[in-house]
């Protein structure tokens, strides 16, 4: 961080100010502080941890009465807080669904968080609500939505489907049935299964179907338990895709959904948090066919668009739908609600106070440019490709499920280790990994058993970064399966 000096102490007043050139001062030591951590990614090690015991000891105390000089709190704040998480941003951070974010997106939350604008309605922030209307429907442009399309931006995915399924709900049953019916695969995000319970739904009026080998969701399977449910008095309603699941990339056949669905008259919701935003892409648009022909969709931009959290994006076929589920007109918005032609965001989903998500996906497509973002999604794909190319070249990988929307899944084998002393070495291996520093991998099940997975979306990992984590994987299931034999 920069040398310049910041008192940081508050005056008395009670007003909360810094002088001008206090501000001045720790802006540019936190910008300092935020390109040298940029500049330095792949040389410091991905994870950083500590246990509760020791958080509880550094940062444990009552709220301070008096001021602390700002230096002071930054020095605290690296070396006791930031220093002890994972970086999601870094080129070996291959766990989960990266969020490898960008530096002008940065900027701009900094920009939104210091302007602090209210983009709940229009009447309190017109030009924030103008830009994101303008960012959802390059959103809706991509996945080939039609006009009347819209949206708005959210939290992340888990507030985009439950603000989708609730809208979806109010359409078809106009609200609660106790004998209504949602479908989805076994392969599909928690998220889903939490927005539904959240929404009243029991347990009973969720049909979790087992997917198909490729681990998708199958036509044949859910018109069979459609057909089951009618005829038992139920009353399915709608069906849930995945658009790239979280374990392997694994993509539904949504034209064929959506045929079913629209034969069945029910709503296909998609959930595309993490591949959706791969439709940039010609890899990307051949595995989401069919996309273009959902009832509304969620997507998450702090993923595969590379922004920073929080920024996920809830689209729906017929805006109107949206507004018709969430619109409520209180007697202390009467202002607001005088602008017949304002777009009041508040309108469609859940939030009244919402900040200027908008501002980041909007600066950075502005900056960078569409084709810089598509050839940062292809890169994703071609390093899934290569991991599994590498991967396969070696005896003691086992591929699981080949590169599929920049993720590949696989197990360290080893002769003669029984299959659940393999499991421990292949949760072994997560756990070594994390431990060393270098990487970050995770792991999932498939088929009953672990898989490990690569997710290669930052286009900031190189070449070298990927062997380089292969051949540490292959080094620490080597010095498992080892002690595994000597302790057989």
């Amino acid at each position: 961080m920069s040398d310049q000096p910041i008192d940081g102490r508050t005056r008395g007043d009670g007003r909360l100010e810094l002088s001008t050139g206090e501000m001045r001062a720790l802006g540019y030591r936190v910008v300092d502080f935020l390109v040298e951590r940029s500049a330095s990614h792949g040389e410091k090690p991905v994870a950083g941890w500590a246990d509760r015991a020791t958080l509880e000891r550094a940062l444990a105390e009552p709220p301070p009465e008096d001021p602390r000089p700002v230096a002071e709190v930054l020095a605290r704040l690296e070396r006791e807080v930031l220093a002890r998480t994972m970086d999601v941003a870094h080129p070996r951070f291959f766990g989960f669904v990266p969020s490898p974010g960008n530096f002008v997106s940065a900027m701009a939350d900094a920009l939104a968080a210091g302007w602090n604008p209210f983009v709940g309605t229009w009447f309190a922030g017109a030009g924030p609500a103008e830009v994101e209307l303008v960012t959802i429907d390059w959103l809706r442009q991509l996945c080939g939505l039609p006009e009347e399309a819209g949206g708005l931006l959210v939290s992340g995915g888990s507030a985009a489907n439950l603000t989708a399924l609730h809208a979806a709900r109010h359409a078809v049953l106009g609200g609660p049935d106790p004998r209504a019916i949602v479908y989805f695969s076994d392969q599909t995000h928690s998220a889903v299964e939490r927005a539904l319970a959240v929404l009243g739904f029991a347990p009973d009026q969720a049909r979790k179907l087992p997917a198909d080998d490729a681990f998708r969701l199958s036509p044949e399977r859910l018109g069979a338990a459609i057909a089951a449910d009618r005829a038992a008095g139920r009353r399915p309603f709608l069906v849930v895709a995945n658009a790239g699941t979280t374990s392997t990339g694994a993509v539904d056949p949504l034209a064929a959904l959506a045929d079913l669905c629209r034969d069945e008259g029910l709503w296909l919701h998609a959930d595309g948090a993490y591949g959706a935003p791969a439709v940039l892409s010609a890899r990307g648009r051949a595995l989401l066919a069919g996309l273009d022909r959902v009832d509304s969709l969620a997507l998450d931009p702090h993923k595969w668009l590379f922004q920073p959290f929080e920024i996920g994006c809830v689209l729906v076929r017929d805006r109107r739908l949206l507004h018709d589920a969430f619109t409520i007109h209180p007697d202390y918005l009467q202002d607001v609600h005088r602008y017949l032609e304002a777009v009041n965001f508040c309108d469609y989903g859940i939030q009244l106070s919402r900040s200027f998500r908008a501002l980041k996906l909007w600066m950075s497509l502005q900056v960078f440019g569409i084709a810089e973002f598509r050839r940062a999604i292809d890169r994703g794909f071609d390093l899934a490709e290569r991991a599994e190319a590498l991967l396969a070249a070696r005896p003691c990988w086992e591929i699981v499920t080949p590169a599929a929307m920049a993720i590949v899944t696989f197990r360290y084998t080893a002769p003669g280790l029984s299959p659940a002393a393999l499991e421990g070495v292949n949760l072994g291996i997560v756990d070594a990994l994390r431990a060393d520093g270098f990487a970050v991998i995770t792991s999932t099940r498939l088929g009953g058993r672990t898989a490990l997975r690569l997710c290669t979306i930052n286009p900031r990992t190189t070449d070298d970064d990927l062997a380089g984590t292969i051949e540490r994987l292959e080094r620490l299931g080597g010095e498992l399966a080892a002690t595994e034999t000597r302790g057989a």
